[in-house]
């Protein structure tokens, strides 16, 4: 999420590739969508992010996965803004493989400098979660802290951003998921970029009693307007 002065930006990934080994054959389609609007005061942000992933064969999924989060964003001082959001994600391959999820919470600026910027955030958040494996559907109370920090080279426009998620239970700090996501958008002319993008997630307790993780590494490019 941008906090400068450009009031829209919409963002676009797209990746694609096939292989076919004497008619057996694999595919892999990745693709994200990210837009913001601000007020003419540059006070209030609204913030949409989506993406889509899949591999597939012939016989069987290996990812098959979406996500969609909109996030609203106040501005209350120079150092804090206040946000909400709505989330809802689905993944075939996890225990829990569908969690919705609504929060709310306040926004912290550590460091905003020209080319680097440093962001706390705490929320809490109402979730539902739901694992067809185990045939469950659990309501939970979380508490999500993330750190976010954006840097960009300035001889070459490079921008380095990473953030990571620290997401415990309330009545049960043992029960928690982290996040962590790396992009690295290299700049290939005013719309045209290419990016770099590390995504891990780990739930330490899930409905079979034991943790699980991913893992996704991708290249691809990406359009800005």
């Amino acid at each position: 999420m941008q906090t400068d002065s450009i009031r829209f930006v919409l963002r676009s990934d797209f990746s694609f590739s096939y292989d076919n080994y004497n008619g057996d054959y694999i595919y892999r389609i990745g693709s994200s969508l990210s837009s913001q609007v601000k007020s003419k005061d540059l006070e209030k942000i609204y913030f949409l992010l989506g993406n889509y992933n899949l591999i597939r064969s012939e016989a069987q999924d290996f990812q098959n996965t979406w996500f969609l989060h909109l996030r609203y964003n106040q501005k209350l001082s120079n150092l804090f803004r206040f946000e909400a959001f709505v989330q809802s994600q689905n993944n075939q391959l996890l225990a829990i493989n569908s969690r919705n999820l609504l929060g709310a919470g306040l926004r912290f600026k550590l460091v905003s400098k020209e080319l680097v910027k440093l962001y706390l955030g705490n929320a809490y958040m109402y979730e539902e979660e739901k694992s067809d494996a185990f045939n469950t559907k659990e309501h939970n109370h979380r508490n999500s802290t993330y750190l976010s920090i954006s840097a960009t080279i300035a001889e070459s426009n490079v921008s380095i951003t990473n953030t990571i998620y620290f997401q415990p239970l309330y009545k049960n700090f043992s029960d928690y998921r982290i996040l962590e996501q790396l992009k690295i958008d290299v700049p290939l002319s005013k719309i045209l970029s290419l990016y770099t993008l590390l995504d891990y997630y780990h739930d330490n307790i899930t409905p079979s009693g034991g943790s699980q993780f991913s893992t996704n590494i991708s290249v691809g490019f990406g359009i800005r307007f």
